[in-house]
Protein backbone atom coordinates (compact mmCIF):
# COMPACT_ATOMS: atom_id res chain seq x y z
CA UNK A 1 0.00 0.00 0.00
CA UNK A 2 1.32 3.44 -0.93
CA UNK A 3 2.13 6.05 1.68
CA UNK A 4 -0.53 8.72 2.23
CA UNK A 5 0.98 12.08 1.26
CA UNK A 6 -2.03 14.36 1.83
CA UNK A 7 -1.74 14.82 5.57
CA UNK A 8 -1.23 18.58 5.19
CA UNK A 9 -4.56 18.81 3.33
CA UNK A 10 -6.36 16.88 6.07
CA UNK A 11 -4.86 19.20 8.69
CA UNK A 12 -5.99 22.21 6.65
CA UNK A 13 -9.55 20.88 6.33
CA UNK A 14 -9.74 20.19 10.07
CA UNK A 15 -8.53 23.74 10.82
CA UNK A 16 -11.02 25.09 8.30
CA UNK A 17 -13.90 23.35 10.09
CA UNK A 18 -12.76 24.65 13.46
CA UNK A 19 -12.48 28.18 12.05
CA UNK A 20 -15.97 27.93 10.54
CA UNK A 21 -17.44 26.84 13.88
CA UNK A 22 -15.64 29.65 15.69
CA UNK A 23 -16.80 32.18 13.11
CA UNK A 24 -20.39 31.01 13.44
CA UNK A 25 -20.14 31.14 17.25
CA UNK A 26 -18.91 34.74 16.96
CA UNK A 27 -21.97 35.48 14.78
CA UNK A 28 -19.96 36.51 11.72
CA UNK A 29 -21.82 36.68 8.42
CA UNK A 30 -21.37 33.80 5.94
CA UNK A 31 -18.86 35.67 3.77
CA UNK A 32 -16.59 36.34 6.76
CA UNK A 33 -16.86 32.73 7.93
CA UNK A 34 -15.89 31.38 4.50
CA UNK A 35 -13.05 33.87 4.04
CA UNK A 36 -11.54 33.22 7.47
CA UNK A 37 -11.91 29.47 7.00
CA UNK A 38 -10.10 29.60 3.66
CA UNK A 39 -7.27 31.69 5.09
CA UNK A 40 -6.90 29.25 8.00
CA UNK A 41 -6.95 26.29 5.58
CA UNK A 42 -4.09 27.73 3.49
CA UNK A 43 -2.03 28.75 6.52
CA UNK A 44 -2.34 25.40 8.33
CA UNK A 45 -1.85 23.34 5.16
CA UNK A 46 1.36 25.22 4.30
CA UNK A 47 2.66 24.98 7.86
CA UNK A 48 1.90 21.24 8.07
CA UNK A 49 3.52 20.59 4.68
CA UNK A 50 6.65 22.43 5.80
CA UNK A 51 6.81 20.53 9.09
CA UNK A 52 6.27 17.15 7.41
CA UNK A 53 8.91 17.86 4.75
CA UNK A 54 11.42 18.93 7.40
CA UNK A 55 10.80 15.75 9.38
CA UNK A 56 11.22 13.60 6.25
CA UNK A 57 14.49 15.35 5.37
CA UNK A 58 15.83 14.78 8.89
CA UNK A 59 14.78 11.13 8.79
CA UNK A 60 16.39 10.62 5.39
CA UNK A 61 19.68 12.25 6.47
CA UNK A 62 19.65 10.10 9.62
CA UNK A 63 19.17 6.93 7.55
CA UNK A 64 22.01 8.00 5.21
CA UNK A 65 24.26 8.55 8.23
CA UNK A 66 23.39 5.12 9.59
CA UNK A 67 24.03 3.57 6.19
CA UNK A 68 27.47 5.19 5.99
CA UNK A 69 28.28 4.00 9.52
CA UNK A 70 27.18 0.49 8.60
CA UNK A 71 29.36 0.59 5.48
CA UNK A 72 32.36 1.73 7.54
CA UNK A 73 31.84 -1.04 10.07
CA UNK A 74 31.49 -3.56 7.23
CA UNK A 75 34.79 -2.37 5.75
CA UNK A 76 36.44 -2.78 9.13
CA UNK A 77 34.87 -6.22 9.63
CA UNK A 78 36.04 -7.49 6.23
CA UNK A 79 39.59 -6.12 6.58
CA UNK A 80 42.30 -8.75 6.13
CA UNK A 81 44.45 -7.27 8.88
CA UNK A 82 42.92 -7.77 12.33
CA UNK A 83 42.77 -4.68 14.51
CA UNK A 84 43.54 -2.40 11.59
CA UNK A 85 40.86 -0.23 10.07
CA UNK A 86 40.45 -0.60 6.36
CA UNK A 87 41.37 2.55 4.48
CA UNK A 88 38.94 3.66 1.80
CA UNK A 89 40.07 2.41 -1.56
CA UNK A 90 41.14 5.08 -3.98
CA UNK A 91 40.82 4.79 -7.70
CA UNK A 92 44.48 5.77 -8.19
CA UNK A 93 45.65 2.49 -6.62
CA UNK A 94 44.10 0.47 -9.44
CA UNK A 95 46.51 0.10 -12.38
CA UNK A 96 45.00 0.85 -15.75
CA UNK A 97 45.67 -1.80 -18.38
CA UNK A 98 45.21 -1.52 -22.07
CA UNK A 99 43.44 -4.08 -24.21
CA UNK A 100 46.72 -6.00 -24.70
CA UNK A 101 48.98 -7.27 -21.92
CA UNK A 102 52.12 -5.07 -21.94
CA UNK A 103 54.39 -7.82 -20.54
CA UNK A 104 54.09 -10.05 -23.62
CA UNK A 105 56.67 -9.92 -26.36
CA UNK A 106 55.43 -8.90 -29.80
CA UNK A 107 54.00 -11.85 -31.68
CA UNK A 108 53.47 -13.91 -28.51
CA UNK A 109 49.80 -14.89 -28.04
CA UNK A 110 47.94 -13.66 -25.00
CA UNK A 111 46.53 -16.03 -22.35
CA UNK A 112 43.06 -14.82 -23.22
CA UNK A 113 43.28 -15.45 -26.94
CA UNK A 114 41.94 -18.69 -28.33
CA UNK A 115 41.03 -21.92 -26.61
CA UNK A 116 44.23 -23.86 -27.20
CA UNK A 117 45.23 -26.52 -24.73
Amino acid sequence: MAKFRGLHVVAGIAAMLVAAMLGSAMRLNNTAVVMSSCVVFVAVAMWADSAISKRRREASSLSETLTLQQAASLDQATSLEPGHEAAPASRQDIPQRGTQDQSLAPGEPSKHEGNAA
